[in-house]
């Protein structure tokens, strides 16, 4: 492996055929030889004004080839349990890519406890493979050895994941799905008016991703900047729902970018969610 490779493009999503070209003129064997050497890469982009210390993740599509980059971000300001790890901004970058399955990751330190049950909701997650790059936190790997994924069985062996709680036919992370929200006839925005444009995207997230962390990697995976070059949110979700997510999405957005506008639009479900 060469001690240089190629520098990628300053972007989270790798083509596979960019990707393939970029392991050829590293002289590498194989794409996945290519996934430990952009983890630097995907570190200098990260987001951490609170502890400086920058993880990178860098992941292989196991059904287009295409490499996706994950980071972690921090937000000054708000406790540390408001970040997004760099192996939650991976797969939010894959869904919001619509890649359904992963096979291998490199990532630069090893996964937090918080993360090892965060990969563990995905289906067969025991078989995906990981590689740590940092030989200080994974010393039976160095610069030196051959390039050696472990399952993720590994790092959580007595592992407890959706099979254990949900019916097989049931989606799991990262596959398709639709949650079947629409808006009544007649909407509840606490009396404001919407951007209509931004209300219906903010609907189709309900229906596919999670809240506002999976909305500020989409606005990051898209080089939208500053944090200030958000003006304006919507979040939606069901009036009866039992986990609440307003507050502490207009908690996150005000301290980030005090000029934003956060609403809430409520929807319904229409029918029992299912996979498509």
């Amino acid at each position: 492996m060469e001690d240089t490779p190629p520098a990628p493009p300053l972007r989270f999503v790798i083509s596979a055929s960019e990707a393939e070209s970029m392991a050829k003129k590293s002289n590498l064997p194989t794409v996945l030889h290519l996934l430990p050497s952009l983890v630097p890469s995907a570190q200098r982009l990260a987001r951490t004004p609170i502890s400086n210390f920058n993880v990178g993740a860098v992941g292989l599509g196991a059904s287009s080839g295409r490499i996706f980059l994950g980071v972690n971000v921090e937000f000054p300001n708000l406790p540390l349990h408001y970040s997004i790890h760099a192996e939650q901004f991976l797969l939010t970058n894959l869904s919001l890519n619509a890649e359904p399955s992963i096979s291998h990751f490199a990532v630069s330190a090893a996964p937090c406890g918080h993360c090892r049950q965060f990969y563990q909701e995905l289906r067969n997650a025991s078989s995906l493979n990981l590689l740590i790059t940092n030989t200080t936190t994974d010393p039976d790997h160095s610069s030196d050895s051959p390039l050696t994924f472990t399952p993720l069985s590994h790092f959580l062996p007595h592992r407890f994941g959706p099979e254990d709680l949900l019916s097989k036919d049931l989606p799991f992370l990262l596959e398709p799905h639709h949650n079947n929200l629409s808006f009544p006839t007649t909407t509840t925005t606490n009396g404001f008016v919407i951007n209509d444009r931004l209300k219906q995207a903010a609907l189709d997230a309900a229906n596919n991703l999670g809240p506002t962390q999976s909305a500020l990697v989409a606005f990051i995976v898209n080089n939208g900047g500053g944090y200030e070059n958000i003006v304006a949110g919507v979040l939606v979700e069901m009036e009866s729902a039992t986990v609440k997510q307003e507050q502490a999405a207009r908690l996150l957005l005000q301290t980030i970018s005090p000029e934003s506008d956060l609403k809430v639009c409520f929807c319904v479900a229409s029918k029992k969610a299912s996979s498509i």
